[in-house]
Formats: C-alpha cells, structure tokens, sequence
C-alpha cells in the first residue's frame, strides 16, 4: 500500500471514528437515544455519502440532488453526524442538543425542521414507502421534461433500512410496487444486524429477505459494510442496475467496537452508559475526552466530496437556464410542475363548473375531478385497486406502470398502507400533488401514513367513499362509525364531508389550495337528493367550514347542523318541524374543523344557543358534543351497523326526514 493510499485510509477511519462517537456523545448526553445503528453503519453510511450520493449543502433543495432517506430513523445522529460533518446548516451546539426542546436534532429524523432530511421517519418502514414515492416521482417528472440535449431530472434514491422496515407490512407492500414497476434509481442498503429491541432477530425473523426481494423483482447483493471496496463495487453495480430497485443486505455489527454492548440488543435504543463508551473510545483509538470531538482533518472528505460535486451542481444550473430559452413550452411545464402551481381561483373554478343534480358524492367527486385535473398539472393519483368504487380516474390519462411513466392515473393494487406511504414520498419528491383512494372503513389501514402527512405538512389528497353505514349491505367491516371522529383528532388534518355537487367541488378546491397540509374528502356511496340554498354556495363558504341552506321560519328557532349525507335529511326534518310550529335553521358543515377555528361570538351568531342545537351525523357523536349544549341533541351512530340495503338502514338507524322530526320533537318535549 503507497504512503498516499495509507494516508487517505486513515483519514477515512479518522472520518467515520467522528460519526460514530458524535452519535455515542450526543446519546450519552441525552441519556436517550440509539447509539448502535449509527456505530454499525457508519462505515455503509460514509461510503454512500463521498462516493455516490449526489448533494449540494449550500444549496439543499437542489431539485436534482440524490435523495437519502434514514427509514431506520431511530439512528438519527447517523443521519445528523453526516449533515453537520458535509456542511449543513446544522452546528456542533445541535448536535449537543439532541433530543432536546427545539432543536433541530429531535429523537427521529422530521422532515422541514433540519435542512439535508427528506421525510420524516420513526414509524418503522415509512421511510421505505416513501422513498419508493420519492423514485417514482423521480421517474415521473422525468418522463415529462427530460430531452435529448439536457435532463433536468437524472437522481436517484438512496436509504438505509433495518430489520425492522422490513419487517412491517408497509415496507412490503411498497417493495412490491417498486419491483413492478421497475424502479431503476431505487438503492437501500439493509442494516442486517441482526438484533432488535427484544433481542436477536432470530426470535421472530428467520426469512430469507434476499429471496423475498428478488421475488419481488428486486435486485439484491450482498457486500461487507466493513470493506469499503467491496461496498463500493455492489453500490456500483445497483447503480448500473437501471430496470430493477436495488437492496444491498449488508451483515452489519450493532455498536460496533462497544466491548460488551456490541451485536447486544442493549445498544439498541439505550446508551451505551459512561463506562461502555469510554470503552468504545479507547478500543479505537478515540480520545475519550473531550465530548463531541471534530478534528478538523474529519471534515476534509465531506469537504473535498462537496467541491467536487459544486461543478456539476453549477453545470446543472446553468444548463437549466439554457434547455429552457431552447425548449420554453417544456420550461413552462417543467415550473408549473415544481411549483405545484394551482389556480388562485380554483375553489371558484370549481364550483361553477360544479354538478348540481341528484347523485353520490363519488360520481360528483368524478367529474370535479377531471375538472380540477385539467386546471393542475401536478395532480396525479390513484385507488387501493378500487377505483371503479371510489371513482378516482382521471379519463384522459393513462396509467404508471414501468417503464410507462407519462400518465396520471396510479394503480396500487389492494395496498392501502403502501399506497399511503408512497403517496406521502410523491409530495416529499416535489413535482405532483398526490391523491390516494379508498372506503373510509380502511383509513384504519393507512392511518400511520394520513398521520405523517399531516405531521409533515404535506399536500396529499385523501379520497375516502363510503362514508357510513347507509353503504349498505356490505356491513358492519366496511361501515365507518368512529372514523370521523377519529381523523378529525389529527393536528393539521382537514376532513371534508360535502353535502352535495357543489360543496364536493369546493372540497376538491379546497385540498389544492391548502398548501401546508393533507386533507381528506368523505363521500358517499348512495345517491343524495340536490340541495337547494338561499343563495349559490361561494368559495369562502367552505373556507369558513359551513353555509346556511335553510333558514328558519318563526321565533326561537333551533339550529340543526349535519354533514354530507345527513344535510338534505336535516332540510326535510325542518320543514316537518315548522309543519308543527317550530323554526329550524339548517346548517351544511362539510369542515367542522375550520368553523370551530372562529371565536366563540362569531360561532354563536352563526348557530345560536348551545342549548338550541341539533347535529346530525351518522357516525360516532363524540366529535359534534363540542357544539351541542349537555341540554343539546347529537344525533348519530354509536354502535356497529347493520347488512341490509341502505334504505332500511335509514329507517333502522332512524336517519329519515319523519325519524329525525320525531327525535327532536322528543327531545324539546323533554327538555321544556
């Protein structure tokens, strides 16, 4: 070995020596945390970060960087060892911070809180999902402005993935759509190391994941993390690999070089404790004081990787600014995608070109759809291999498959969680807004994802149909009771139920125009009368949460509020009530959670006294209590359904105009 090649050896070992004990330091200090994954992966970890990963730390959302996803977000001081050693807006004071209240280095990787993380990760086999999402996003936008003479889109993705991703159905369900459809700039590394918090892998995981993945129509190697050489001709090879996603396993140690910790299911999720670090460091040469040690020579070959990759980072710039003066029709599309450019107007493009007849809120939600598909360039999307139910299609499109990126339309088959996950990876991606689609009783398998999207302010489309028991004879698995109520606790996600054609456009209006997070649409199965209204619904009708479509006729009047299917039951109630003298004001209320963002006086105009309200929904009551007085009336389901056609179920659960008048009527009678 030459003097020059023993010299660049040990200033790598120097290099990889600092990651590993910045994670050990930075979890000793937080007294919580995973030091085990970052010691046994970060030889795996550097490799792909100086020899492949293509970034640019002053200019982090370089729409053509390579993309790393940590799925094993539970070794994040891995993830934020690298970033702050390759010159991230990242200071050595956060990685001192850990864990810590407001910092940048929180227990996983969150996704727009510290530059160089792409997607939030902790839920195991997310991170996978998404990086799936990210490579078919890749792919996509390619497929639509690369030319001959400049490729604005030529990055690949790259993670590492643990045990436990791929022990989750979610990561599954996602691989399986990456191998059909071909996914070429797809790289994982798996950190097989065997051992996870119970103890070693063998307890409850004895498949051979190689096998799996290459039925799956993966590519998949096998290389030593240990031996960079080794490492680098199979990371190599899978980038050479351009019609299958590749898996590179990797038989890894957990705190390697922790004397008594090492391949111990100790080192996963707990410090090593002073002594066992202190052990670690002396095992490897490392000073054991001080703390959080960066020699300046460990950050020459993140800063050398950096330089070399400015060039090609600056030649991109500039060859962008040249293929669009040659190719303007495509530069114009290339930045209406980028920007997911929307409409000022849409919620009112929308509504006027809304239906307006009888029908399901589905069939509504079809035509809105190609409507606001025509109007956005960036939506794209796609059903849990549901679509002739859900109505999802956008017709003029064709569909992804592989090597057939062009379209619009995705197929994900019956994949819920990995639908969801993926989804979630577009939006990250950049480039589209994404919708998903399914009956709402299964939200209970892609709620992890719907809550992530809303953790990470992504704009995903939820499209959920099916929305009560009134679908009828399918039952009680696939009648929603708690779902509402459920969805509606998450932060940040807006679930919209539209009564009609109108409000059905307005919702769809409404996802595109929110910027800074996902919402769901719930629509129904069965057809619902139109509903007529004093005066034409508005935009800033559904930005307020609700509209008046009824006003009350006589004094004292109460204020009945419903949803979706309810509300034309709520309108025929009224008029049965002031058949008997009393005044009922009706109100549409497709986004409860942007009305109750009002002051309490603003409310109260709107609705009355608390002990003067009716809610009408059939699902879960727990939600609409907050609007009711105890003295007030919240009509709906607290209980499983019923297999029967929808009509007697309206009957059965007392959802009819007559029913409704009568609960009411009751309820005054009680309460006088």
């Amino acid at each position: 070995m030459s003097p020059a090649v023993r010299e660049r050896a040990a200033l790598e070992r120097l290099t990889i020596d600092t990651i590993r004990f910045l994670a050990v330091d930075a979890v000793e200090q937080a007294k919580s945390g995973h030091p085990g994954m970052p010691m046994g992966m970060a030889d795996a970890a550097f490799v792909l970060w100086t020899r492949f990963l293509r970034y640019q730390p002053n200019d982090p959302l370089w729409p053509d960087r390579d993309r790393f996803v940590l799925s094993a977000g539970h070794g994040s001081m891995l993830l934020y060892a690298i970033l702050h050693l390759a010159g991230y807006d990242l200071p050595l004071e956060e990685l001192r911070r850990f864990r810590r209240l407001g910092s940048r280095t929180p227990g996983h990787p969150e996704r727009g809180l510290t530059p160089g993380v792409e997607t939030t990760t902790g839920p195991l086999g997310q991170g996978f999902g998404n990086g799936v999402g990210m490579a078919v996003a890749a792919r996509m936008l390619a497929a639509r402005v690369n030319t001959e003479d400049f490729s604005p889109v030529t990055h690949r993705v790259f993670g590492i993935v643990s045990d436990g991703d791929l022990m989750e159905g979610v990561a599954s369900e996602a691989a399986s759509l990456a191998g059909h459809w071909g996914l070429g700039n797809l790289v994982y590394l798996y950190d097989d190391n065997h051992i996870t918090i119970e103890g070693d892998t063998a307890l409850a995981f004895s498949e051979n994941v190689g096998r799996r993945f290459e039925a799956y129509g993966w590519h998949v190697q096998h290389a030593d993390p240990y031996d960079h050489d080794a490492l680098t001709t199979a990371l190599e090879r899978a980038v050479a690999e351009s019609t299958r996603p590749s898996l590179v396993i990797t038989r890894s140690h957990i705190a390697l070089g922790a004397p008594h910790k090492q391949d111990t299911r100790e080192a996963h999720g707990e410090p090593l404790g002073a002594e066992e670090a202190a052990a670690a460091k002396r095992a490897s040469g490392w000073p054991e004081s001080p703390p959080f040690l960066v020699p300046d020579e460990a950050r020459v070959v993140f800063a050398q990787r950096a330089a070399a990759l400015a060039p090609e980072h600056d030649a991109w710039v500039r060859g962008l600014e040249q293929w669009k003066s040659r190719h303007p029709r495509r530069a114009e599309q290339w930045q209406a995608l980028v920007e997911k450019r929307v409409p000022e107007d849409v919620i009112e493009q929308l509504i006027h070109s809304a239906p307006t007849g009888a029908a399901a809120t589905r069939a509504h939600g079809q035509a809105v759809l190609q409507k606001a598909a025509s109007l956005v360039p960036s939506l794209v999307g796609g059903s849990a291999d549901l679509e002739p139910s859900t109505r999802t299609r956008i017709q003029d499109a064709t569909s992804i498959q592989r090597a057939a990126f062009e379209g619009r339309n995705f197929h994900f088959g019956v994949r819920e969680h990995g639908m969801a996950s993926i989804l979630n990876g577009i939006a990250a991606h950049g480039g589209f807004i994404p919708y998903g689609s399914s009956f709402l009783v299964f939200t209970d398998y892609a709620r992890p994802s719907i809550r992530l999207s809303a953790l990470m302010g992504l704009q995903v489309i939820w499209v959920f149909t099916h929305d009560s028991v009134l679908l009828g004879e399918d039952g009680p698995t696939h009648q929603p009771i708690e779902h509402l109520t459920a969805l509606r606790a998450i932060p940040n996600l807006l679930v919209v139920r539209p009564a009609d054609g109108p409000e059905t456009a307005a919702a769809w209006g409404l996802a595109l125009e929110r910027r800074d997070g996902p919402t769901l649409l719930v629509l129904t199965r069965q057809n619902l009368p139109a509903i007529r209204r004093p005066r034409p619904l508005v935009a800033d009708d559904m930005r307020r949460g609700g509209s008046v479509v009824r006003e009350a006729r006589g004094g004292d009047p109460l204020t009945v509020i419903a949803t979706g299917s309810e509300v034309w039951v709520a309108v025929a109630a009224a008029e049965l009530l002031e058949e008997r003298g009393i005044g009922a004001r009706v109100v549409s209320m497709p986004a409860p959670q942007l009305f109750l963002r009002q002051d309490a006086r603003q409310i109260e105009e709107w609705l009355g006294p608390r002990e003067r309200r009716v809610t009408l929904e059939a699902g879960a009551t727990d939600y609409w209590r907050r609007l009711v007085d105890p003295r007030g009336l919240a009509i709906g389901i607290d209980r499983f359904g019923e297999s029967a056609p929808y009509k007697e179920l309206l009957e059965h659960f007392g959802f009819t105009p007559e029913k409704v008048a009568a609960r009411v009527l009751e309820w005054l009678r009680r309460s006088s």
